[in-house]
């Protein structure tokens, strides 16, 4: 037997000719709905992915053109996120505050969670229970801070510390996001998601952003003050060539 098509499954020929039908939802999301009505009757580990295209009532095949295993079904919206963030981050290349651009980009995965907080919390409270989704997810978080990292190692490649604070800061946006992420998820979400949020990373950002570096200069305390100054402009003309 071979398997029906999507088109076959979705039109009904018992549907009379000329009659204009109703939108359908796109197959992705029909999966996506279909697998947490599953997951909520039947538990994670209980539902195949047999069990979802049934309920979707589309064929096999089209799992899998969306979705390569059954922890993909549960992150649909990961990698349209990671593509904005990465898109964003180059848009700011030039960007003269690179921290509060790698800031902006953590705002962004924020507010995909924010767009369905209902679908969000769910996600998360099956997470938590279910370790093989916990691992999943570990890995989506690595891979959002690689990228910021990444972008962070060529906007500091000038620095002498620019890899070492490029990893950190990077980390530190990440962190700062999940706490804030978290906090809104275990709530139930029925707060401002960016609140907890902007608070973390606006910490980050003040920790951060000055990528200047530090100067000391050792003086008698009996030295002129016109002299520590002229000192000073002194170092800064030699290292600035200005």
């Amino acid at each position: 037997m071979t398997e029906p098509s999507d088109d076959a499954i979705h039109n009904s020929p018992s549907e009379p000719a000329g009659r204009e039908e109703p939108e359908k939802a796109p197959i992705r999301d029909l999966l996506v709905s279909a697998a947490f009505e599953l997951f909520t009757e039947h538990g994670y580990d209980g539902t195949t992915i047999d069990d979802i295209v049934r309920r979707a009532g589309v064929g096999r095949r089209s799992f899998f053109r969306y979705f390569p295993t059954k922890e993909e079904v549960v992150f649909p919206d990961h990698e349209r996120a990671l593509a904005e963030m990465v898109g964003y981050l180059e848009e700011g290349a030039q960007d003269p505050d690179p921290v509060g651009r790698a800031c902006g980009a953590a705002r962004l995965v924020m507010r995909m969670y924010a767009e369905n907080a209902e679908f969000s919390v769910k996600r998360y409270a099956l997470t938590r229970k279910v370790a093989a989704l916990k691992a999943h997810e570990t890995s989506v978080v690595r891979r959002y801070e690689r990228a910021l990292a990444s972008y962070l190692r060529r906007r500091f490649a000038t620095l002498q510390d620019g890899d070492l604070r490029a990893y950190t800061v990077a980390a530190s946006v990440v962190a700062a996001h999940n706490y804030g992420l978290r906090a809104w998820l275990s709530s139930g979400a029925g707060s401002d998601a960016n609140i907890v949020v902007d608070q973390a990373l606006d910490l980050v950002h003040r920790t951060w952003g000055n990528t200047a570096e530090t100067m000391i200069v050792v003086a008698r305390t009996d030295t002129p003050v016109w002299q520590i100054v002229q000192q000073l402009e002194g170092i800064q003309s030699s290292t600035t060539g200005y």
